[in-house]
């Protein structure tokens, strides 16, 4: 961004607008009609569209030479990115059965973690020699390869395949899953309402989106003024801190989400509550401490307990939405934790340091980021609460499919 910010003569604010917002605007909205369509046609070739469309728009962000065209790119490229999870998640939920699920869509989520443990060092060497546009062109070549073998490789799995073998929904002689029909956008919309688990998870999402979003904004911030750590030390140390303990607490949560629910199926939800109420003390400890085995144990346990939640999270949404609404749902989840996240927590923190700031000067950003202490605990508490609603909210999903399929016969 600062290369960026220097070349095209920008501000922070016109650079903050067209980097962050214009991207997670369109990535968020325009998931919701792309994830209809996933619900509706074949979701294999929504994805590898997308994955190519994506692709190339990080390669033209390398190319732009004024504030209109990197706005059109990020727009664009938030576009290409809404093809990909919500989709996939509905691909994968059709691949494995619930009880397998968890674990499925928590490996699936270790991607990012991956990619900031593996190609941001690479990326930043590139940078740093070739400049900031070798930057995005060498991002997204690889992609429109990998489109491609994306397209060829992969079948669309059919509907609803994994829960009518594990039992799931509908009886075993049930018509095959792909002739389930897709639902109206609308009766898709109303039936997700009439979860309360599924509203419970919403919200859920998007206080920990607010606690994400803002940890990531504002805690090079805090390292460098509270503990003055350069640049060079917040990059090369924290960042692979937390992408190494990020992917092992996404594969922990899975894990013992999926064995812990052949017990008992509440346990699925259990697993993401606990994980977020303890994220509330992890970052306490992370920003209170002053010594540095203090803080920095907390801030590896913030790492490893802020993404646990992942795979268990849209395993349940998965579990109280019929096969032909996972997409949409999933959608959902990802504008709340994505938009409104992004909205809610980074603004506040920054809000709540400028208040503070005539008092406590540098030291106002420790206590403003208390409140994603805040926000991960209210996050723990709407997924347990939701506890109580999921295994009467999946049997209402089950019930739903099994009349369509009566019906059908």
């Amino acid at each position: 961004m600062p290369l960026i910010k220097s070349q095209l003569q920008l501000s922070d604010t016109v650079l903050g607008l067209v980097i962050g917002l214009t991207f997670v605007l369109f990535y968020s909205l325009l998931g919701v009609p792309i994830a209809w369509a996933a619900d509706r046609w074949n979701r294999r070739d929504i994805i590898a569209v997308g994955f190519a469309f994506w692709s190339l728009m990080t390669m033209a962000t390398g190319l732009v030479v004024n504030i209109w065209q990197l706005a059109t790119a990020r727009f664009l490229m938030g576009a290409g990115e809404a093809c990909g999870i919500a989709p996939s998640n509905s691909m994968l939920a059709d691949l494995f059965g619930k009880a397998r699920r968890p674990l499925a869509l928590a490996i699936f989520g270790t991607a990012y973690s991956i990619a900031l443990v593996l190609f941001y060092p690479i990326l930043g060497w590139i940078g740093q020699h070739h400049g900031w546009r070798a930057m995005f062109v060498f991002a997204g070549a690889p992609g429109l390869l990998l489109a491609t073998i994306f397209y060829c490789t992969v079948s669309e799995p059919r509907r609803g395949a994994s829960d009518a073998q594990s039992g799931a929904v509908g009886p075993a002689d049930a018509p095959s899953p792909q002739r389930l029909e897709p639902q109206p956008f609308l009766t898709t919309l109303r039936f997700l309402a009439g979860s309360r688990a599924y509203l419970l998870i919403l919200l859920g999402v998007a206080f920990m989106g607010a606690d994400i979003y803002a940890a990531g904004a504002w805690n090079p911030t805090f390292l460098r003024r509270v503990h003055q750590l350069t640049l060079t030390q917040i990059a090369s140390s924290i960042g692979p801190t937390l992408g190494l303990l990020g992917a092992a607490g996404i594969l922990l949560g899975g894990t013992l989400a999926s064995r812990l629910g052949r017990r008992d199926g509440r346990w699925r939800l259990r697993v993401p509550a606990i994980a977020c109420l303890l994220v509330g003390p992890a970052q306490l400890l992370f920003l209170l401490g002053d010594a540095l085995p203090v803080w920095m144990t907390g801030f590896a346990l913030t790492s490893l307990l802020t993404l646990m939640h992942q795979g268990p999270i849209y395993a349940a949404a998965m579990n109280v939405a019929t096969p032909r609404m996972r997409a949409v749902a999933t959608s959902l989840i990802l504008m709340c934790a994505s938009l409104l996240g992004q909205v809610m927590g980074p603004l506040l923190v920054g809000f709540l340091s400028d208040r503070i700031n005539p008092a406590l000067g540098d030291l106002s950003i420790r206590y403003a980021m208390l409140v994603t202490a805040g926000c991960a605990m209210v996050a723990g508490a709407s997924f347990w609460g939701a506890v109580r609603y999921v295994e009467r909210d999946t049997q209402r999903a089950g019930a739903l499919v099994g009349m369509a399929r009566g019906a059908e016969a």
